[in-house]
């Protein structure tokens, strides 16, 4: 054989290129993937949110109280309602409702008017500090308008009001990114092993010859999806143990939730990513189609999910994109056991949608299972 041939090089190239053709899919997805990347980081991703849920308790409604409230709200990162007891803000703080909650003590009004500097307390769920550390600093930039709109009587120096913003960091007083990060990533590992694993599972069997034996076995596509899903829920389970323990012991991670209670929230979330991934693999037609399939579910995942930007800084159609998408929920989940302390009563709201979703993909997963080769 010669050097290179021009000919032959084309013949291959026209070869290569009928092959692409004839697998629109994948072309399909290489150009979706970049083009959704574009959108979710130039529209959903906000590293300022504004407009956060903030709850207010005020035992002295005075002219005061009016003046404080509207110069949060004309910061833009406050949007407050009022709450009628510490029962419903401390609800409100455990589920993830409310961000911050501005608790006016009584006599407000006399004590300002006495040049006693009372404090106004405000409560913050810091087990993102990202979400809240914007806020939180715009509280220092509220001295001058608030200061020109307070009565002549009680106006003090510059920098000097007459009262206090005394921020209490709630779950993580110390702020530390860690404490954040860490129970986020129990949820992304677990989502990327899990959900890889079941991908491939019934293409490698077609690729591999083998898949003729397991249509030729008596057994219902039900069957063969949880024969499929439940050897790897035990090594999930082993992967949330060896993370868990690594970080409360490396880290100083907090568990004030419930264990068992923990295990079987994460059972649910593992059997959605797996259940997920056998679908994948049903749906596809060769490996590679399965691989891209995944990939194009997990960046939309984490990007929205509230792990690696704040949730509530989202437009409103990212976060109703991100509530589809079990890992948001088992992030609330896992966040809210291992720092706050939730129970039962506190995760059910997030376990439902993980269950919807976990038993809607199966039953796609069951719809589309091929029982024979064509």
């Amino acid at each position: 054989m010669t050097g290179f041939s021009f000919k032959r090089f084309l013949a291959v190239l026209r070869k290569e290129w009928i092959q692409v053709r004839r697998d629109p899919f994948t072309l399909r997805m290489i150009i979706a993937l970049p083009v959704m990347q574009l959108f979710l980081f130039g529209y959903a991703i906000n590293s300022d949110p504004k407009h956060l849920p903030t709850g207010l308790l005020s035992a002295d409604h005075s002219k005061y109280e009016r003046t404080i409230v509207a110069a949060l709200k004309n910061t833009g990162y406050y949007d407050i309602r009022e709450l009628s007891s510490e029962a419903e803000a401390e609800r409100g703080l455990a589920d993830g409702e409310l961000l911050f909650v501005v608790n006016i003590p009584a006599n407000f009004e006399r004590s300002v008017d006495r040049g006693e500097k009372p404090a106004i307390l405000m409560d913050a769920d810091a087990t993102d500090p990202s979400a809240i550390g914007n806020a939180a600093a715009a509280l220092a930039s509220l001295t001058t308008a608030l200061d020109r709109d307070l009565p002549p009587s009680v106006q003090s120096q510059p920098a000097n009001l007459p009262f206090q913003f005394e921020l209490h960091a709630r779950y993580n007083p110390e702020q530390l990114t860690v404490l954040n990060i860490v129970p986020g990533l129990i949820c992304m590992v677990v989502t990327i092993s899990t959900l890889f694993v079941t991908t491939l599972s019934i293409t490698r069997e077609t690729e591999r010859g083998t898949m003729e034996n397991l249509l030729a076995m008596p057994v219902r596509p039900i069957e063969v999806m949880l024969a499929k899903v439940v050897p790897y829920i035990v090594i999930g389970y082993l992967q949330v143990v060896l993370i868990v323990a690594i970080a409360a012991v490396v880290f100083g991670l907090p568990v004030r939730g419930s264990i068992p209670l923990l295990s079987l929230a994460l059972g649910l979330f593992i059997a959605s990513n797996l259940v997920l991934g056998v679908t994948f693999s049903t749906i596809a037609r060769n490996q590679m189609q399965a691989v891209q399939m995944a990939q194009f579910t997990l960046m939309p995942s984490f990007l929205l999910s509230g792990f690696m930007f704040p949730f509530k800084g989202m437009p409103v159609w990212a976060q109703w994109t991100g509530e589809i998408f079990p890992v948001t929920h088992a992030l609330r989940i896992v966040r809210g056991m291992l720092l706050k302390g939730n129970g039962l009563v506190d995760i059910v709201p997030e376990m439902w949608p993980i269950a919807a979703f976990t038993l809607v993909v199966a039953a796609i997963a069951t719809w589309c299972y091929r029982e024979t080769l064509d």
